[in-house]
């Protein structure tokens, strides 16, 4: 399990490097080969993260049952990842919204108001998973 975080760790460390290290020397003509090193790297670091998944969560499980039988613990998976995921979907919403919203604005500016009102929409998704989990939290 060790090995496992430990080489996770390291493939992110080393992405980060080569990130700061082409950064720092000005490699952006070079742009096939950053792709090829951040698609070996995800293409390392995701395997190893669903291993430790899998091998961390049956641990954590039988920790929890060894303890005590309290279901709280499945609450809070639940509460965090109903934030999660509802900000995640909401930060990819508005992205999605606000440069089609600043496109739109750019040929025609009377429409502001309406473009506001659908960022408005997208940024309710992230709203609607906190309460969610505030409800989640408050039957725990």
């Amino acid at each position: 399990m060790k090995f496992i975080l430990i080489s996770v760790s390291l493939i992110v460390l080393l992405t980060i490097g080569t990130g700061i290290f082409m950064i720092y020397n000005d490699m952006s003509a070079s742009r096939k080969k950053l792709k090829k090193i951040l698609r070996a790297n995800l293409f390392v670091f995701l395997p190893l993260l669903i291993i430790s998944i899998i091998t961390l969560v049956p641990q954590a499980i039988n920790a929890t049952s060894a303890q005590a039988s309290d279901p709280s613990g499945l609450g809070f998976i639940a509460a965090a990842l109903s934030t999660g995921l509802a900000t995640v979907g909401a930060g990819y919403a508005v992205g999605i919204v606000g440069s089609s919203a600043l496109g739109a604005v750019s040929e025609d500016p009377s429409i502001l108001g309406k473009t506001l009102i659908f960022v408005g929409l997208a940024e309710g998704i992230a709203i609607y998973g906190l309460i969610v989990s505030i409800l989640i939290l408050g039957r725990i």
